[in-house]
């Protein structure tokens, strides 16, 4: 799917490509080992991050999950030092960040925050071209990187580059501070809540952008939200943190959906564990059920036997492509003709897709089942709700 109409998939699957052509596992790996943070000395002290040990390895995107006051901010903060930590060290593979200058570590990790942090006084393109320029890019290298970032995340630059941040909308200053973030290659980008402020319908578009770019370009993410939905959608690894800072769980979000560690987390992740597990499963994870099938134009006898209880067939055409569902009371008539009832529309899924989304569209039909076709769009099979509960139920017990 598109996700910009300034800007065709195509575009920005081709200049993904040639970012991370000859270049996988970019990604620094990001150790955190016993850190802590407290504010003031003596009874008046407040510890925000307490004795949080963690690694993100190379290339993965870990997402930092909590209620407010819960350290996530602080801990990102820490692990470009806009806040020093108290105890405990930081390492970018394996270099402890401490004994770095501060400003060559911040100029080699990217930061995008929720209100994109743009200078409104310059164009996108200075916007863009701000850590290069400081590290001295040739301009012809700089006018060709901030090209390249603005069509890498779904803008035009013919469009973009000589405008202000007040001139575009929400979602697109967020799509600017993204390839900001991104303009010197930084093996590491730390995203503070920055898709917090954009409606839900941007939210979820910047959602898939941020998972097309990560999947192309292998940087290590740590993202911070308050939103597990948002967390269990982005992040390869989740850590749950609770008050105080104390990290409550550290997994793969199926594990966490699965086996939560703790009544907070099980409470955090919410009573619709179940639900949000079906969308880490796609409709290729699920058994289909075979079903008659009779060729578009044909009588109903001269396809296989209806099992009991089954009202529908479907009617496919040449290619084997679904058309329409036809009743059991319609036997006599050909398919498609003017004596034909009215049936159900189809429900037509791709194996991509994951199974909530699945599962909702099948709900919403009077048929109860969806019709699986291949990327030519020729028919698999047929999905049902029983198949998908079975489907969650293996997910849930995998070792």
């Amino acid at each position: 799917m598109t996700l910009s109409p300034a800007s065709p998939a195509g575009g920005q699957r081709a200049a993904a490509d040639a970012l991370a052509a000859g270049r996988p596992g970019r990604g620094a790996a990001v150790e955190l080992r016993h850190v802590r943070k407290r504010y003031g000395a003596g009874r008046d002290s407040t510890t925000v991050v307490d004795d949080l040990s963690l690694t993100v390895a190379a290339g993965e995107l870990c997402v930092l999950v909590g209620p407010s006051g819960c350290g996530k901010t602080t801990t990102l903060r820490m692990i470009n030092r806009l806040v020093e930590p108290t105890a405990g060290q930081v390492l970018i593979d394996g270099r402890d960040v401490a004994a770095e200058e501060v400003t060559a570590l911040r100029r080699r990790i990217g930061y995008v925050i929720q209100q994109t942090g743009l200078f409104p006084h310059q164009t996108i393109a200075a916007n863009v071209a701000t850590v290069p320029r400081l590290l001295g890019w040739p301009a012809a290298r700089i006018a060709a990187r901030v090209d390249e970032l603005l069509t890498l995340v779904g803008l035009d630059p013919a469009r973009v580059r000589q405008r202000y941040p007040a001139e575009l909308s929400g979602g697109e200053r967020q799509r600017v501070g993204v390839a900001r973030a991104m303009a010197a290659e930084p093996p590491v980008l730390l995203m503070d809540e920055p898709f917090g402020a954009v409606d839900p319908i941007v939210r979820a578009r910047l959602q898939d952008e941020m998972q097309r770019l990560h999947r192309a370009l292998g940087t290590t993410i740590v993202f911070v939200t308050h939103d597990v939905d948002e967390a269990i959608k982005l992040g390869d690894r989740v850590a749950v943190l609770q008050e105080g800072g104390r990290l409550a769980q550290y997994a793969r979000p199926a594990e966490l959906l699965a086996r939560p560690a703790s009544e907070f987390v099980a409470r955090f992740v919410g009573a619709d564990r179940a639900l949000k597990h079906l969308a880490l499963l796609t409709v290729a994870d699920a058994s289909l059920a075979d079903g008659p099938t009779v060729r578009d134009g044909q009588p109903l006898g001269t396809t296989a036997t209806i099992a009991p209880g089954d009202p529908y067939v479907l009617a496919v055409d040449a290619e084997g492509r679904p058309l329409r569902w036809v009743g059991r009371d319609a036997a006599g008539a050909p398919v498609g003709s003017s004596t034909a009832p009215a049936e159900p529309p189809l429900v037509v899924l791709r194996r991509g897709i994951t199974l909530r989304d699945a599962l909702a569209e099948i709900l919403g039909s009077p048929a109860e089942r969806g019709v699986v076709v291949d990327d030519a769009g020729r028919y698999l099979g047929l999905l049902t709700v029983e198949a998908i509960a079975v489907a969650l139920r293996a997910a849930e017990t995998a070792p």
